[in-house]
């Protein structure tokens, strides 16, 4: 769903969970996308998309498999949109009600800490924290005694004066919660795969692919919008909202604001406020939080990536929020120091879009994954990274869930 993680964590018992139910009797899977037969390892992958799907399936083909990638991306840059302006919130268990998702989830999150000891802890602003539903009214102060902060409550003020803070719930705790800077976790990725199998980045949209001549199945390349070609032998569609034209075009985009705000210290807590408009807050090591809530409803998107219009009622709002929610002398109320929008991408069964184009020979694709786009990004990237490299998905996911042919 194009929902926020703690909206997920809300409804997937009852809406994600009977999908569990229904889904094997209600699709026709296509084994093409789980196990198939793959007559020759590629030796250059095109990935359209430097977003998180795209850099991490680049680096797991060159760890596993010495294979070298090619991004190409419309803007040039890596991580030009909501994988380089996301949270980056990550939890172990919040989608075990949906086996399937449950599981690249948790296999996912195991390798975010992987890649963390790998790159270095400070390098992509991983840790692990915990994590707080906080019931706030601003016109229903608790008066905590002596004015000490409520318990468990990283958020609260010690001055009790005009804290909104009624009560608390965990969600999780360091076990089960962690938190990743998406942006310089994909610059990591590409570094490393650029290191291990030459990566290379390309600037262009890409079009259609292209085929020999003399074998219309043997993919030899693609055709950019500007007329280039590039060249290898196998293709991944992964540009989220974006890859509506591979994906029937049922995929669309959900428009997300947020911003930073820099805090008096160094937090250690996420928090889904209940209150206030219900805002998210995500408080990073380097003395910021990042705070997003109210989003659009679901479109085609006609923006250009890197290009999200921020409007500035969207920023308006979620500030007024987040210092309602933290108190007029709160940990939150400074003035923003960045403020930015992005898509999510979203299906219509909320489930990610991964495996073979049942019509495009060589080409695969691996987008929808809502908000849990940053968390599920490692363990697609391995997963589609076997599937491209073998034709077979790894131990750890079941990608006939998750087949890109379902909506046929």
């Amino acid at each position: 769903t194009s929902i926020s993680p703690m909206t997920a964590r809300a409804i997937i018992v009852s809406t994600l969970a009977s999908l569990a139910l229904v889904l094997p009797t209600s699709l026709s899977f296509s084994m093409s996308s789980a196990d198939v037969s793959s007559p020759s390892q590629p030796k250059t992958v095109i990935i359209a998309g430097a977003g998180v799907i795209g850099t991490s399936t680049a680096y797991y083909l060159a760890k596993n498999f010495n294979v070298k990638s090619i991004l190409v991306d419309v803007t040039g840059q890596i991580a030009p949109a909501a994988s380089g302006k996301a949270g980056g919130f990550l939890a172990l268990d919040w989608n075990d009600h949906t086996p399937p998702l449950g599981r690249l989830a948790r296999r996912s999150f195991a390798l975010h800490e992987e890649l963390a000891k790998g790159f270095g802890y400070e390098k992509i602003m991983y840790r692990r924290l915990t994590c707080a539903s906080i019931s706030v009214d601003p016109t229903k102060s608790l008066k905590k005694p002596g004015g000490k902060k409520l318990a468990g409550v990283d958020w609260a003020q010690d001055d009790s004066s005009d804290d909104p803070v009624l009560g608390m719930q965990s969600l999780g705790d360091e076990e089960t919660i962690a938190q990743v800077h998406p942006r310089m976790l994909c610059d990591s990725l590409f570094e490393d795969a650029k290191k291990t199998a030459d990566c290379e980045l390309v600037k262009g949209e890409v079009d259609f692919p292209l085929y020999d001549d003399d074998d219309q199945d043997k993919l030899v390349g693609v055709k950019l919008k500007d007329g280039s070609e590039v060249r290898g032998d196998a293709v991944l569609y992964a540009c989220g909202p974006w890859s509506g034209p591979w994906t029937k075009g049922v995929m669309l985009g959900v428009k997300y604001h947020s911003v930073h705000i820099p805090t008096p210290r160094v937090l250690d807590q996420a928090v889904f406020f209940s209150g206030c408009g219900d805002p998210e807050v995500y408080p990073r090591p380097d003395k910021t939080a990042y705070c997003c809530g109210f989003p659009d409803g679901a479109i085609k998107v006609s923006e250009r990536p890197g290009e999200e219009e921020v409007r500035q009622e969207k920023v308006d709002e979620i500030v007024h929020a987040v210092r309602s929610a933290s108190g007029k002398a709160g940990v939150l109320s400074a003035d923003p120091c960045l403020t930015q929008s992005c898509y999510l991408p979203s299906t219509p069964d909320g489930l990610p879009m991964m495996g073979k184009v049942s019509d495009q020979k060589g080409c695969y694709v691996a987008a929808g994954h809502s908000c849990w786009g940053i968390l599920l990004g490692p363990g697609t990237g391995e997963t589609m990274a076997n599937v491209i490299a073998t034709g077979k998905s790894t131990e750890y996911v079941d990608i006939r869930w998750f087949d890109p042919n379902r909506f046929d």
